[in-house]
């Protein structure tokens, strides 16, 4: 039998999906607050609860509709593929409401303005919750199971890759220098940057991917190998043993925990440089930008020293890596009363330790 290989540009396009959903993501992440904060003026705490309402979301859109696209057969564009463009596109009118709304009430204040602002947020938020299970999903369907881990690894460079796009725009369009001065920021053009990137992402997708083509190709391979389906569905039928389910519990919470401190520290770390520093978005963008550079780079470099020295001494050294790196953020931020070279390094640290992380703990839990 000849040897499988990866479709890497087939797997690049169909993660444009995933590029699009993190682009938005991190501008959600990091303009969000700023808004609620220095237009709204809405204390940390209630900006807080409003900031965790797309986790909470979550826990109920994603389920409810990945279950519905797996269901979903019978459509001319696949199962899907329909998710992606109809969530995108109400994202996409969505999102440009926003920045719409904070410059009204910024120009005159009024309680409806404020109401509309969450609710149009309220609304983006089931939006997006709409289609990413599908956008995930899509990598599996059209890609035979024994390259499906190196197909992950694509989508989650795609992934970093729509982080620094965003990162990128804002650095360059929001510096100091151009926005420092001002009572309020305009972020209508960064809310459309974002748009054309999602909207020219999921387009190249739609020309691109034949889904039920694609999907139906790799349902016949393999039915054709079962041979090579044994290390997945035998153990997905398999109940697990005691010390195995233990050790998935302990793993499972251990990534809950370090997602809640990352995203902790890249959702605030905008209004945290602002308020503590002075910066404007720019240079914290920057900081975030380095970071998410530094964990690309280091995805090849760290599969590497994982199949060395174990996934878990990977993890264990990624996590005392960030805490240390995270610490000294806190050291230089106090201290410091512009962001410099010393700061860049250790957001570039902390991309590397991000990827010790991330890149291993999903292998660990198959």
């Amino acid at each position: 039998m000849n040897e499988l290989k990866l479709n890497n540009k087939r797997t690049i396009l169909v993660g444009l999906a995933f590029l699009s959903i993190c682009a938005f993501w991190q501008m959600y992440d990091n303009l969000v607050p700023l808004i609620l904060g220095r237009t709204f003026h809405m204390d940390e705490s209630l900006t807080g609860v409003i900031m965790a309402a797309d986790n909470i979301l979550a826990l109920f859109l994603l389920p409810l509709f990945g279950g519905l696209s797996d269901r979903c057969r019978e459509t001319r564009l696949g199962r899907r593929t329909p998710f992606i463009l109809a969530g995108t596109g109400a994202a996409v009118v969505l999102m440009n409401l926003l920045p719409i709304l904070d410059n009204s009430y910024a120009a005159q204040a009024a309680p409806f303005k404020l109401v509309s602002f969450v609710i149009v947020l309220g609304l983006l938020l089931i939006a997006m919750g709409t289609y990413r299970s599908p956008a995930v999903a899509l990598m599996p369907d059209v890609t035979v199971k024994p390259l499906r881990s190196k197909g992950n690894a694509i989508i989650n460079l795609m992934g970093a890759v729509g982080g620094v796009l965003y990162l990128a725009a804002a650095s360059l369009l929001y510096s100091d220098a151009r926005v420092g001065h001002l009572a309020h920021v305009d972020y209508r053009l960064l809310f459309a940057i974002v748009s054309a990137i999602m909207v020219l992402s999921v387009l190249i997708l739609f020309l691109t991917v034949r889904e039920p083509a694609l999907a139906a190709q790799t349902a016949r391979y393999e039915a054709a190998h079962p041979e090579e389906d044994l290390s997945e569905d035998v153990a997905g039928a398999a109940s697990l043993p005691p010390p195995v389910r233990r050790s998935l519990t302990f793993l499972l919470l251990s990534i809950s925990l370090w997602y809640i401190a990352y995203n902790a520290v890249t959702t605030w770390f905008t209004t945290y440089v602002q308020e503590l520093m002075g910066r404007a978005l720019g240079g914290a963008s920057t900081c975030l930008m380095v970071a998410t550079a530094g964990a690309i780079v280091s995805y090849i470099p760290i599969g590497e020293i994982s199949s060395r020295i174990g996934r878990k001494r990977t993890i264990l050294g990624g996590v005392v890596l960030l805490s240390l790196c995270f610490a000294a953020g806190y050291v230089l931020t106090t201290l410091c009363d512009e962001i410099n070279g010393v700061m860049y390094l250790v957001f570039a640290l902390v991309g590397l330790a991000w990827a010790a992380i991330n890149v291993n703990s999903p292998p660990m839990v198959v």
